[in-house]
């Protein structure tokens, strides 16, 4: 019996031709492919602009950087989320205040108004398994904390001060897991001031390595502005990209500021699966028939606890399958793993919480300040979910996750 993947990306001939078009029409850098791969995401989205970058993580720590955040202030992330959440907070030199979650794994709203002060800049609510987080109560949040944010006064960024501008803590939503997820009926990424996507090699939407960052933020800011600002802050600062030069005469360029590296290619936002032209894709039903037969093998044992996907106003686009185990500590949820392992099928735990981690628990992090944090990682098992599995590799799963959890927990 073969092992059962957790999570392979969707590779088939027509990506594979893609990537040969790509090739062969001599654009391998940013070019046309990736032009129409970002209107196609901001069509899809239901925003005016979206930006595609080499990744989540560069892409918003340009975010960061664009809103003039650095040492002395205060970044509001979850405890529960990958580490790029708060690494990017770090990079620009900032603290990241880590609040609990609820029982949905998102972020608490309440516990970000607890910690709210005149040193936070921005909150970063992160989505879970596909599931957004509650971001009109974290942008009501922000708004509400008005009357806390002091802006800096000499901060310029292309002859503006987005903090004055704005006047009040930055939303910017991780929206890595949830592309295609929505929110009351419409697609996630108009919701917060910036979304950032990822399009990793395990995401449900990929161009192997690559992000994007989508612009819903109000007036008097101009998304053709910020786009420009962000395509010259991901190439050095250059004032023109290698499309834009290759107008004839076009050839000069200005360098503005020094800036980063970090555009996406065309080989990446080719006509395949995870490029433009095939945001279709986004939508099928392959990873809503998992889980329904997840649903099902699960229903009425009490030792399972299914995920959330849809509530009154969300709805996931199950990105995950994120079990617990009713009641399991965190040595018998690692046990069942390797019980499940040695029937042949890999699972994931999403994710060890920012506090269990080495550098963070050195930077005086706690996990016992986030109890439901920990409740909720301790039984967490993620099961596969993807394009290519089929009914019978689902029963298998089902059946080697009833026969672990069995053996492990009685």
């Amino acid at each position: 019996m073969a092992m059962i993947p957790f999570s392979p990306p969707r590779i088939d001939d027509r990506t594979i031709k893609a990537v040969e078009e790509a090739l062969r029409s001599g654009w391998i850098t940013t070019g046309p492919r990736t032009k129409e791969f970002e209107r196609q995401l901001a069509a899809y989205c239901g925003v005016q602009r979206v930006i595609a970058l080499n990744s989540w993580t560069n892409a918003c720590e340009l975010v960061l950087r664009w809103y003039g955040i650095g040492p002395g202030d205060e970044v509001i992330v979850p405890a529960y989320t990958y580490c790029a959440t708060a690494n990017i907070v770090m990079h620009v030199g900032a603290k990241p205040v880590m609040v609990d979650v609820l029982d949905d794994f998102t972020m608490d709203p309440d516990a970000v108004k607890r910690v709210l002060t005149n040193r936070t800049k921005a909150i970063i609510p992160v989505d879970i398994g596909g599931l957004p987080a509650n971001l009109k109560a974290i942008m009501r949040v922000a708004e509400e904390g008005c009357s806390l944010f002091t802006p800096k006064v000499n901060l310029r960024v292309a002859g503006t001060n987005p903090q004055m501008r704005l006047g009040r803590a930055l939303v910017l939503s991780d929206a890595a897991h949830s592309f295609g997820a929505a929110v009351a009926g419409h697609k996630v990424g108009a919701q917060a001031d910036i979304t950032g996507f990822s399009f990793h090699a395990v995401k449900n939407l990929t161009t192997a390595e690559g992000g994007a960052l989508a612009f819903a933020l109000p007036e008097p800011f101009d998304a053709d502005e910020l786009y420009a600002y962000f395509n010259t802050l991901s190439l050095h600062g250059q004032s023109k990209d290698a499309l834009a030069k290759t107008q004839p005469g076009a050839w000069r360029y200005d360098v503005a500021f020094p800036g980063y590296k970090c555009n996406m290619t065309d080989l990446q936002a080719g006509d395949r699966p995870g490029g433009a032209g095939t945001l279709r894709y986004r939508d099928d039903t392959a990873a809503q028939g998992d889980r329904q037969r997840y649903d099902a093998a699960f229903k009425g044992d009490d030792r399972l606890i299914a995920p959330l996907f849809k509530d009154a106003d969300r709805e996931s686009c199950y990105h995950l399958y994120m079990l617990r185990i009713a009641g399991a500590t965190e040595e018998q949820r690692d046990a069942i793993i390797t019980a499940i392992a040695r029937r042949e099928v890999s699972v994931n735990v999403h994710f060890i919480p920012l506090p269990k981690l080495s550098f963070y628990e050195g930077q005086g992090y706690r996990m016992a300040d986030h109890p439901n944090t920990y409740r909720l990682y301790s039984n967490e098992i993620s099961l596969p979910v993807y394009y290519d599995l089929s009914d019978g590799q689902v029963d298998q799963v089902v059946a080697a996750v009833k026969a672990a959890v069995k053996e492990v927990m009685g």
